[in-house]
């Protein structure tokens, strides 16, 4: 395991999603340093079976090890419920996902014991969200809707779009129409459609952002592993960013929505780990 304080936050993704989740980290852990994977050229992730994303999942470990990483996050649903808890039996690193942390607050949250749950395919099937919700409170009811569309909107810029509003209404009514009072925005492009979803949803429901529990959660694990970053050592570039595929893509869209410039982007044969 890395002791070492100052080494970066491994995070990855099946492609630019996961950059909310390491957005939230820069926000809420500014002292902390992050390499982060987008896995551009295999995404999604979503409509893939178990055994293909755990095998990228652990490319994608390997690779991030040479990083020399003091902890990994799983920024991508589909993964975390696909292959973390698997890779968490195979490394040394601390490691953690996108979905226990959403779960947890979303159970804590929740008024009437129903929770909306909104993600991919892969997500909504692998019923983890549901399983880490019974484990705090097993009357909860957990009704789950796959939302492939959303997905290509986000990354189309359609962030306000109309089109983006329909698709949305088409997706919550049928969740909205069974009383959730609590919805779990279970992708982690969904965050950029937060002020969308919440005019669609309404004020009565309350929207999860597991990107922003994820890295309350990460620091909970750096402090819990003593390897937090006391920040002493100021860097230009704290921020790496690797890609499998159509980097200046990626970074057109990271530069829209991160607090920092994208400098740089670099592709990587992820094939080779």
């Amino acid at each position: 395991m890395n002791q070492n304080k100052q080494a970066p936050i491994g995070v990855f993704d099946s492609g630019v999603g996961g950059l909310t989740v390491a957005r939230e980290i820069m926000r809420n852990l500014p002292s902390e340093r992050i390499v982060y994977f987008g896995d551009t050229a295999r995404v999604p992730y979503g409509s893939k079976s178990k055994e293909i994303v755990l095998k990228y999942s652990r490319q994608i470990v390997r690779f991030l090890q040479t990083q020399n990483v003091k902890a990994i996050v799983v920024a991508c649903n589909t993964a975390s419920a696909m292959a973390l808890e698997t890779i968490r039996e195979e490394i040394d690193i601390p490691i953690i996902g996108v979905v226990k942390p959403g779960a947890k607050v979303a159970a804590q949250t929740t008024r009437n014991k129903k929770i909306g749950l909104i993600g991919t395919r892969g997500t909504v099937k692998s019923e983890l969200y549901p399983a880490i919700i019974h484990e705090y409170d097993p009357q909860i009811q957990v009704i789950g809707q796959a939302c492939p569309l959303l997905v290509p909107l986000v990354e189309e810029g359609w962030l306000k779009d109309e089109v983006t509003v329909e698709v949305a209404k088409r997706y919550l009514n049928p969740l909205l129409e069974q009383g959730v009072d609590t919805l779990i925005l279970g992708c982690t492009h969904y965050p950029l459609l937060r002020s969308l979803m919440r005019q669609v949803a309404g004020d009565g429901v309350t929207l999860v952002n597991p990107a922003y529990e994820t890295a309350q959660a990460l620091r909970e694990l750096l402090k819990e592993h003593g390897i937090e970053n006391d920040g002493h050592e100021e860097e230009e570039f704290p921020y790496r960013f690797y890609v499998s595929d159509a980097e200046e893509r990626f970074q057109e869209f990271a530069g829209s929505i991160l607090p920092y410039d994208v400098r740089m982007t670099k592709q990587i044969n992820i094939e080779e780990y």
